[in-house]
């Protein structure tokens, strides 16, 4: 199988393109290395190159990159409104296909030590990469930008590099490399010129201050268009999405007699992100993915079909995860089986709210239905991902009893990997039944909300949650049976009888 990496470097040049040029230039010429975006920012002096290829091929072209900025940018001389340490202030690594946030984190590793031998640059690592835990946010290894750390690194141990001397490149700085998901980086831009406002909301969004999890951002004045500028990140856009940010952005300013005069993705975005905003502003009806051509086109070259399925074809659909289970093997199994009821459960509740807030006799709980919406598609997509993953955790549990046994040494490596791999098949269904537990309760407190012709629905997708969260606990305890660890024992059936006690006392529904 392909492996498929993304590496996102951020450069200190946004107003020469012909240094963007050759950066650039430097690194196309890696085989195998596609440049898929570049974005250069006048205001913020900054540019952002979206790369794509196998691994070590994406990680050739990052070093040229860093190379040949060191060559071109000289930090001295450079002012601009985004904070920036280095030349090269920032390479990301992101997995795509075929490759684990694991091994980002390792090609990350290589990558800052390359750059070190290299070009005698200092490193810091970030996010997934990070050495301390202070370093994981990249605000914190940025502090005092270029020139505070250029004078913090003589006096300050606590500030020292991760890979290289405790001080500066005298031009191109430092440069700080990490792993992490993908990110977008989405810029909410306002009718007024007063920064102070744009940094008033960015400090009520971002999850730091007490903001919205998943967001980072700040205020930026954009001198040129004569617009403040809300510059945000988001570091899980399943989690928190585009549109919330948005609105929570429009709020924000309305309090200040401002508003959003636009706004602007910097990079790439995954198309996910686009059709749940879509579905959420148009208030699209019974709106699927498969709607999308470029959708459609994929699975038919793929040959898979996510179409919602017609005259009398459902259960096609679901027979091959229908004859997998009946196979005899014991994966998938019964935790499997949770798992896919209680996606079932979400889904379910996805079309309760979708065709309740279609209703003139719910439009008072349009908003309401639409935040549920979301939250079930989220709880959907998270328990059909554990219905893999459940069965994975198994399967390394058979793995490690299949290991020999032969002398003493042996015999106590392979318990330590049965004990380990039976946690790991612990903690995936108990994982399933927290977030189906939360799930159940979420649906219960919809009952007054929906529609009347939907209840029946609703009552539905309670029961399918209710079966998955107890099939879920049944593959815990059954688990939790083979661990010697009586603390982790007790502890995780202290958990489970938690969740038991909350799936027989439900909270109230939310009253019409």
């Amino acid at each position: 199988m392909k492996r498929l990496m993304e590496c996102v470097p951020n450069f200190s040049e946004g107003r020469d393109p012909a240094k963007m040029n050759a950066i650039v230039a430097a690194m196309s010429s890696v085989p195998g290395v596609y440049v898929l975006d570049r974005e250069m920012d006048a205001d913020h002096n900054r540019s952002v190159v979206t790369l794509a290829g196998e691994p070590d091929a994406v990680a050739e072209a990052a070093l040229l990159g860093v190379g040949k900025a060191m060559e071109l940018i000289d930090l001295t001389k450079h002012t601009g409104a985004h904070p920036r340490v280095g030349a090269t202030d920032v390479v990301p690594f992101i997995p795509i296909d075929g490759v684990t946030i694991e091994d980002s984190v390792a090609l990350a590793r290589r990558v800052g030590n390359e750059i070190w031998n290299r070009y005698r640059i200092p490193v810091f690592f970030y996010e997934a990469a990070a050495t301390r835990p202070d370093r994981v946010n990249l605000e914190n290894v940025r502090r005092g930008q270029f020139e505070g750390l250029r004078e913090e690194l003589k006096k300050n141990l606590d500030r020292q590099p991760d890979i290289g001397e405790p001080k500066v490149h005298p031009t191109a700085g430092v440069t700080v490399v990490g792993a992490r998901k993908f990110l977008i980086a989405y810029n909410v831009n306002l009718n007024t010129s007063d920064i102070s406002i744009a940094n008033k909301i960015a400090k009520a969004i971002r999850f730091s201050s007490g903001g919205l999890r998943y967001v980072k951002s700040m205020g930026v004045e954009l001198k040129a268009r004569n617009l403040a500028q809300v510059s945000i990140n988001l570091t899980d856009f399943e989690q928190t999405p585009m549109h919330r940010v948005y609105e929570m952005v429009k709020r924000e300013a309305e309090r200040y007699g401002a508003m959003p005069v636009g706004s602007e993705i910097v990079g790439l975005v995954p198309k996910k992100a686009l059709e749940m905003a879509a579905d959420f502003f148009l208030q699209l009806e019974n709106f699927s993915p498969a709607q999308v051509l470029e959708n459609r086109l994929a699975d038919a070259l793929s040959g898979v079909s996510l179409m919602p399925a017609k005259d009398g074809k459902l259960a096609g659909l679901a027979r091959p995860f229908l004859d997998a289970v009946a196979t005899p093997s014991a994966t998938p199994g019964g935790g499997s089986a949770s798992a896919f009821a209680a996606a079932l459960a979400a889904s379910l509740g996805q079309m309760v709210a979708g065709l309740s807030r279609k209703k003139k006799s719910q439009a008072a709980y349009m908003d309401q239905l639409s935040g549920a919406l979301d939250e079930m598609r989220k709880a959907a997509d998270e328990l059909a991902g554990a219905i893999d993953r459940d069965a994975e955790a198994y399967d390394a549990v058979m793995a490690a009893f299949k290991l020999p046994q032969g002398n003493s040494e042996e015999a106590a490596q392979r318990e330590a990997a049965i004990q380990k791999a039976t946690k790991g098949a612990a903690e995936v269904p108990v994982h399933v039944a927290e977030r189906t537990v939360a799930l159940y309760e979420r649906l219960g407190q919809l009952e007054g909300i929906v529609a009347a012709s939907m209840r029946s629905d609703l009552h539905v997708a309670r029961m399918m949650a209710d079966a998955g969260a107890r099939g879920a606990l049944a593959n815990v305890e059954i688990n939790l049976d083979g661990l010697k660890d009586a603390a982790y024992v007790a502890s995780m059936r202290a958990k489970a009888a938690a969740l038991r006690e909350r799936l027989s006392n439900p909270p109230r529904a939310t009253s019409a």
